[in-house]
């Protein structure tokens, strides 16, 4: 072992650690360092004699001086991710040369493709070797991990499915095994797999090699996670958390804020230029309830008069449900507000900025980062939009209120405009994707709600490719989510029946939290407890939610997210507080270890390599 071995192990099974957690958040691993070493490789790209192209480079690239002086630095795993993959590269035609220096640039960084990890990478050497053993089968590379760590790492299951194939053309060889073994001899030359064996029917075997294992942990260590991260060259708009002004944030927000911002974090770790967007509710019948009841109650619209929205906003709900002649009044200031009147536009701005506090507060506790873009900014292009869509024939008249039937015979349409000539979200959210296409230059727009919306978004989506709005290139994905529940199994409510108050379900979480240091430390001073207790309980709060699987409902139990044993967020930050003081009393300068060499012998020590490349 090299010197320093057990803090570079010590190391490792942090990263292996932090690694567990979603990928969000890997985001605050990367380190800055990483520029500061590109030097080195610029440098050997200024004494390149030799341009190669990829296309020609397959068979032979292990032996090419240039990519052995390459394989030493940072670029090591993006010029073998890009020789791996050509699809990766736009026209196969880029040069060895061209396609290092990609990654000098700091606002590009390394550029992986879809291939971020070894078993990824691995299928795309096997696909090569399928396709030139078996032209035009149009058979995908089937890669499995090992069950059982003594036949391999990796585990290719094409040979019987290929030879199937075969025998229907009448071209079969004797058996699999045939099969299998004309793959392994179309195998190109690499640095990435070691040895290969064939099992029974014609299972193919193979190992990583250590070399190339410690390449990638040397660039793990060199530039951080980002470095292993595919790259998404796209500009995304993520529309998530999305509260209604005048009302305060439940744990129904909890969800779409943790998904949301963790989407957020997962793409800008890979490149992605995101615009964060809060579709937030403030326009429409809950605003003309709210400004008719301050209007008939004598309150003002100054900031001390409408500080307690929540009372507000009761008190105006209670009316609007129980008085019919409150309601049509309430319905009528909707429409005094949507046409301009100034009076009612100053109510409406002064709830809206008391609403924007109390939502900024939250945000802040969980350092989630969103630009407010609400359904008001929309309100003057719905008309436009409307029209327009009914002189193309994509909507129609029906029963009196314009719709936009997706798909002929379709029973339940989209509804752009009410019989009464209001507008509802479905008109402002086809006015939001007009908006993030044509004036975001979004290539890619996700929205994160809870699943009972899918429906209503596959009907925004199937409208907007039938307005012609949609090119090939544009992606759009409704992510849903399940609802928080009670440890009881029923919706997660106050004993009152109200739905659980976000800020107050922080409160309790951070709470707990500090009630347990302070047992552990009573000496601990007041702004080392806040700290402590804010990170470790709202860590907690959004582990327990993103450990959970995305679309189904879940159990919220503070004991269970706060356990010092088991999955949870506690548990993890206790494990990276040891092995930090581990590397702290070993006494080794971290950027000794990060100019070392790694040399793995050890099986637990491979072993660990080889679960650090499964990320992403």
């Amino acid at each position: 072992m090299a010197p320093g071995a057990p803090a570079l192990r010590s190391l490792a099974k942090l990263m292996l650690y932090t690694g567990t957690f979603t990928a969000g958040y890997l985001a605050y691993a990367s380190t800055s360092s990483v520029w500061a070493r590109l030097g080195a490789v610029s440098r050997g790209l200024s004494n390149a004699r030799r341009v190669v192209p990829v296309r020609n480079i397959g068979m032979n690239y292990r032996r090419n001086a240039f990519f052995q002086r390459l394989s030493h630095g940072v670029a090591t795993y993006r010029t073998q991710q890009s020789l791996m993959n050509p699809q990766s590269l736009r026209g196969g035609e880029r040069s060895l040369c061209a396609t290092a220096a990609s990654i000098v640039e700091p606002s590009v960084g390394p550029q992986l493709g879809e291939a971020g990890t070894a078993k990824a990478i691995i299928r795309d050497v096997f696909q090569r070797a399928i396709d030139a053993a078996y032209p035009g089968l149009g058979v995908d590379a089937e890669l499995v991990r090992c069950q059982d760590p003594k036949f391999g790492d990796y585990q290719l299951n094409n040979a019987m499915q290929l030879f199937g194939k075969l025998k229907k053309a009448g071209t079969a060889p004797k058996s699999p095994r045939q099969v299998a073994e004309a793959i392994l001899g179309s195998l190109p030359d690499n640095v990435l797999l070691g040895d290969t064996s064939i099992a029974g029917p014609g299972f193919i075997n193979v190992r990583v090699t250590k070399s190339w294992l410690q390449s990638q942990l040397k660039t793990l260590l060199d530039q951080g996670i980002r470095a292993w991260a595919p790259r998404v060259d796209k500009r995304v708009v993520v529309d998530f958390s999305s509260p209604n002004v005048a009302k305060e944030m439940h744990v129904g927000h909890l969800r779409s804020t943790i998904i949301g911002d963790t989407i957020c974090k997962t793409l800008e770790l890979c490149g992605a230029d995101v615009v964060r967007l809060n579709h937030v509710g403030d326009w429409g019948t809950q605003f003309g309830m709210l400004i008719e009841h301050m209007r008939s109650e004598g309150i003002s619209s100054n900031a001390q008069a409408i500080g307690d929205l929540q009372e507000l906003y009761r008190g105006a709900k209670k009316r609007f449900d129980q008085d019919e002649d409150f309601k049509g009044r309430a319905r009528e200031a909707v429409k005094i507000l949507q046409s301009g009147d100034e009076e009612s536009l100053t109510a409406w701005r002064k709830i809206c900025d008391a609403s924007r506090q109390e939502f900024q507060a939250i945000y802040d506790r969980l350092n989630v980062s969103l630009t407010e873009r609400g359904e008001s900014f929309y309100n003057p292009m719905l008309d436009g939009i409307s029209d327009k869509l009914q002189q193309e024939g994509v909507a129609k008249v029906s029963d009196g209120a314009l719709c936009v039937f997706v798909n002929d015979g379709d029973e339940v349409p989209l509804m752009l405009r009410k019989s009464d000539g209001g507008y509802g979200y479905a008109s402002t959210d086809m006015a939001a994707i007009r908006h993030r296409i044509n004036e975001e230059r979004a290539d890619w727009i996700v929205y994160v709600t809870d699943a009972g919306q899918k429906g209503h978004f596959d009907l925004v989506f199937g409208a907007a490719k039938k307005a012609g709005w949609l090119d090939k290139e544009i992606r759009l994905d409704h992510v849903g989510f399940g609802l928080v529940l009670g440890e009881d199994g029923k919706r997660f409510r106050t004993r009152s029946g109200d739905l659980v108050r976000l800020v107050e379900l922080l409160d309790e979480a951070k709470a707990r939290c500090a009630e347990t240091i302070k047992e552990r430390r009573p000496d601990i001073d007041d702004n080392e407890l806040d700290s402590a207790s804010s990170a470790m309980g709202y860590g907690a709060v959004k582990y327990a939610d993103l450990k959970n699987n995305r679309l189904s409902n879940y159990k919220f139990s503070y004991d269970q997210m706060l356990s010092l044993q088991g999955d949870t967020a506690v548990y993890l930050m206790y494990a990276f507080a040891r092995i930090a003081g581990i590397l702290r009393k070993s006494g080794v300068d971290m950027k000794d270890i990060q100019d070392a060499s790694i040399h793995l012998e050890e099986p637990r020590e491979i072993a660990l390599a080889l679960k650090l490349t499964q990320f992403p």
